[in-house]
């Protein structure tokens, strides 16, 4: 599974590479705080699913899919354990990304 969508985040955004790189930024400032709720026994969940729709409209569909599989594990922190990888795995596709953009 790719893990940034490249086709799919240049027709999010009609790819334009200005666009891209700040809607990027904008991803990236948000993860401090889907992080810090996963975190949080209560704030879990929630977190999960509003990183996985973010995920999808950007094309990080490995993680899209990992937040999915999170949602409906029996396993709590199983789940969370394959939501980090994953967004690490994607954290780093975007910090190449945006190298290239540069």
């Amino acid at each position: 599974m790719l893990i940034l969508d490249r086709a799919h985040f240049d027709h999010m955004t009609g790819a334009d590479r200005a666009l891209q790189v700040e809607v990027l930024g904008l991803f990236r400032m948000q993860v401090e705080g889907w992080s810090a709720a996963m975190a949080s026994a209560n704030g879990w969940r929630e977190a999960v699913h509003t990183l996985k729709g973010s995920a999808r409209g950007i094309g990080l569909n490995a993680l899209a899919a990992a937040c999915e599989a999170a949602e409906t594990s029996e396993d709590s922190e199983a789940g969370l354990h394959g939501v980090r990888v994953a967004l690490d795995e994607a954290l780093g596709a975007l910090e190449r990304f945006a190298a290239e953009a540069a």
